[in-house]
């Protein structure tokens, strides 16, 4: 049943995925539903688990390399999201942390191996979090054949400095520069833990 609510949403949107649609979608009616869920909002949040668990992990686990780590785990998942960018929106509300812990442990413990202080642990958790999910929700909202560059719709007439700016980005695709962005906040937090960045 979560799989057809997240096919109809990637098809038609999240308001077309109404409990009387789920209920005609299964043959049954609506109050049906409910045996297996208690609300709409029960619905969503199995559609947002269901999505999360679709992001692979990255391959290599080196505590030496533990930032191209988090930078894959990030892209991984905004990659994910963006293939179901109708579900972007549910994530902000029903994202499912309490499914993550073992996510979140196991990249904690990366740190731990890679002598990352513990300080700051959950700066970079949390952070990266906020980060990817508010990312794709962006990325998501944009028209899709815009998804793919940076500032898509940038108007040289009116925006002059926005547009030199775009020109001397060297990262040309949105998840390149994402990518980027996710590298600068991980240097940012050893910054904040008094370490050099890497």
């Amino acid at each position: 049943m979560v799989a057809a609510a997240l096919r109809i949403i990637d098809a038609e949107g999240l308001a077309a995925c109404s409990t009387p649609r789920l209920a005609r979608e299964f043959g049954v009616r609506a109050p049906s539903l409910y045996h297996h869920f208690t609300d709409r909002a029960d619905i969503m949040a199995e559609v947002a688990r269901l999505v999360v668990h679709e992001t692979p992990f990255p391959k290599e686990r080196n505590p030496d390399r533990w930032m191209d780590w988090f930078v894959q785990q990030a892209v991984n998942f905004r990659r994910t999201i963006l293939k179901h960018p109708n579900v972007a929106p549910i994530l902000l509300e029903f994202l499912p942390r309490d499914q993550l812990t073992a996510l979140y442990d196991n990249a904690a413990g990366l740190l731990t191996e890679a002598q990352v202080p513990i300080e700051v642990h959950a700066l970079i958790l949390d952070g990266l979090e906020t980060l990817t999910v508010g990312a794709a929700l962006i990325t998501a909202t944009k028209a899709p054949g815009k998804r793919m560059a940076p500032f898509p719709s940038v108007n040289r007439a009116t925006d002059p400095a926005l547009a030199a700016a775009v020109d001397a980005n060297p990262w040309q695709t949105s998840e390149d520069l994402f990518a980027e962005v996710v590298r600068a906040m991980l240097r940012g937090a050893l910054e904040v833990a008094g370490l050099p960045a890497v």
